[in-house]
């Protein structure tokens, strides 16, 4: 039976970062669920179509196709046969994944395929409600957490060594607004499942919170 491992947990928390670090330790497949969405976002942006217009968004996932891929040992993201990796991690396509990632058919589509991957693949996941929706018979569940504050500087120093203009002020208060949408919405809202150990990053370093979850992996294989 494959070993999954679940990270969810708000934007900005590190899920991915961490999330590639402990795969790679353990030599588990890491999928990025989150990129995914992101490719979606991505199309629908592309055709114009309003993130608002449910009806419209749900009607275009027939058109879409995600699929992953490992290339020199990194996840590679392709929408309709298109690397997309390098066009989805703005902040419009950003804003807009929080939007739609919230539709039935959105993630009927993706949920689909992420639990075909983890029936016959060790590998650990992270996204909003892996552990709640998509893999709740995970065998390690986290809930990778960190402040507002962490989270908006983190974001802000990112920005800047990109050369990107940016305000703290402005990149906390769409923090605590993705936070709002992501913990409120109807369909697989953000939270914390019964199982999952809390991390909190605020004050830890990316290796300690590496080993802290690789500490809990190991207690339960």
């Amino acid at each position: 039976m494959a070993f999954n491992i679940a990270i969810d947990g708000p934007a900005g928390a590190g899920k991915s970062t961490i999330a590639k670090l402990v795969a790679k330790k353990l030599s588990y497949i890491y999928v990025d669920t989150g990129a995914m969405y992101r490719a979606m976002a991505l199309y629908f942006l592309r055709k114009g179509i309003a993130p608002q217009d449910e009806k419209a968004v749900s009607a275009a996932c027939d058109e879409i196709t995600v699929t992953l891929s490992c290339e020199s040992g990194e996840q590679q993201v392709y929408l309709n046969g298109e690397n997309v990796n390098g066009l989805i991690r703005t902040e419009e396509v950003g804003k807009a994944t929080s939007i739609v990632s919230a539709y039935a058919k959105v993630r009927e589509k993706l949920t689909q395929l992420q639990r075909e991957m983890a029936q016959t693949t060790d590998l650990i996941m992270d996204g909003r409600d892996i552990g709640t929706c998509v893999l709740p018979q995970a065998q390690v569940k986290i809930y990778l957490t960190a402040s507002v504050e962490t989270r908006g500087k983190r974001r802000f120093l990112e920005l800047q060594e990109k050369g990107t203009g940016c305000r703290l002020e402005t990149i906390c208060q769409d923090i605590k607004n993705r936070d709002e949408q992501d913990m409120n919405r109807k369909l697989s809202p953000l939270r914390q499942a019964e199982d999952a150990v809390l991390v909190d990053s605020s004050f830890l370093t990316i290796e300690q919170v590496v080993e802290r979850i690789l500490e809990i992996v190991e207690e339960k294989e």
